[in-house]
């Protein structure tokens, strides 16, 4: 193992990993409601702010780099050879690029020169990600290779005949989607957990380092010739900069030997929090903030955030010992890919019926409203669906 952690599942992080996934689904719902006040919608690019809508994201990335020294000590703890776990990383890191290349070419689709509808096209995407990721129990290991076969069969055959725009485009990765740019942050965050050993200084200093890499490829310079290609990263290093930080956060609370408990913990958390806080105020001069433009200070200030909601919660939960009401959220902590795809597939499966919603549902506070209760409905589905044995693990 690289660290010793603490042992068993951790609520706090399932609780803040259900809890997101279930704003995730109300934002992305509400997002095609009319009349929703701005603090409710994505600030705009041009624009140097953000909205409770513009932290869920980084929320997203802020969890997975919690629970990687766990994934990655798990594994190593099982006998994992150093091979075997990068063949895990990197089939993770893959299936997080398909699924986000396949989610956002829904959206240019052209449906005559592919030859079917968008919503058939993309319910049986879904249906052939759930084939190639779910988790099979058969006691013959073959059964599941079939399942996992067909479904990568059925995705080779529907990027085959894929078109985009006017007819003529193919499937490529025009931008890599939420789960392509997590899996871009979630590659670069093992690399360097691995390469140094989950020593927390270290991570911290690959926290500054990605900020400054950022911040390189906003030179002039960079954009010119043999330099250019460089800057195509600025983004996944900010991004990997809010991986890092939740990693660190988790070095800082459940690494049994840097022995931080009481003051020593709570100053170090605090300390943390101000540095993160400090360094986006004097960042954002030169840099706004901007979810969409990536910027270093909206990345540090995202951080900082889930540093506050994490440490509430394990307080709550992990202290305090008040965890009933986290039962509602579990079975989403523990398959979110399944939850971040249901809506998409329920969307679609209702667009191929031909059922739409009642225009009132579209617009104002029924609209909100209504959000509210399809996100709380998503939840309650996956719990159903994880009692079928459908659970998708990349």
């Amino acid at each position: 193992m690289i660290n010793n952690l603490k042992p068993g599942r951790i609520l706090s992080i399932d609780a803040f990993r259900g809890i997101t996934i279930l704003v995730m689904i109300f934002v992305n719902s509400v997002a095609g409601v009319q009349g929703i006040p701005a603090w409710m919608q994505h600030a705009h690019a041009a624009e140097d702010r953000m909205t409770f809508v513009d932290v869920v994201f980084p929320a997203f990335l802020f969890i997975v780099g919690m629970s990687i020294p766990f994934a990655i000590n798990s594994r190593l703890a099982k006998g994992d050879s150093f091979w075997k776990l990068q063949q895990h990383i990197g089939w993770r890191t893959v299936g997080l690029w398909v699924l986000g290349i396949f989610m956002v070419n829904t959206e240019e689709m052209n449906a005559a020169a592919t030859g079917m509808s968008v919503a058939l096209w993309s319910l049986l995407f879904y249906v052939c990600a759930i084939l190639v990721w779910n988790v099979y129990t058969f006691k013959q290991s073959w059964i599941s290779w079939c399942f996992k076969g067909a479904g990568i069969a059925g995705l080779i055959i529907l990027g085959i005949i894929y078109r985009g725009g006017n007819g003529s485009e193919r499937l490529a990765p025009q931008w890599w989607g939420i789960l392509g740019l997590i899996g871009w942050a979630y590659l670069y965050a093992c690399i360097f957990y691995q390469w140094f050993k989950g020593n927390a200084n270290a991570i911290m200093l690959m926290i500054a380092v990605c900020i400054g890499y950022y911040i390189l490829c906003k030179q002039p310079f960079i954009h010119k010739g043999e330099w250019s290609w460089i800057a195509s990263q600025s983004r996944n290093a900010a991004h990997t900069s809010i991986v890092l930080s939740g990693m660190l956060l988790t070095l800082f609370y459940f690494d049994e030997d840097l022995d931080l408990k009481g003051r020593r913990l709570f100053s170090k958390i605090c300390g943390f929090f101000v540095l993160l806080m400090m360094s986006a105020l004097l960042l954002r001069p030169a840099y706004e903030i901007s979810k969409i433009r990536a910027t270093p200070s909206w990345c540090l200030y995202s951080a900082a955030i889930c540093v506050v909601i994490f440490s509430l919660l394990y307080i709550l939960i992990d202290v305090k010992q008040v965890g009933k009401w986290t039962a509602f959220f579990r079975p989403a902590g523990s398959n979110p890919l399944l939850t971040y795809i249901l809506p998409d597939i329920v969307y679609f499966g209702m667009m191929l019926a031909g059922i739409s919603l009642p225009a009132v549902l579209n617009q104002g506070v029924p609209g909100i409203l209504w959000c509210g209760c399809f996100a709380v409905l998503m939840l309650l589905l996956v719990k159903g669906l994880n009692k079928l044995g459908i659970r998708l693990q990349l």
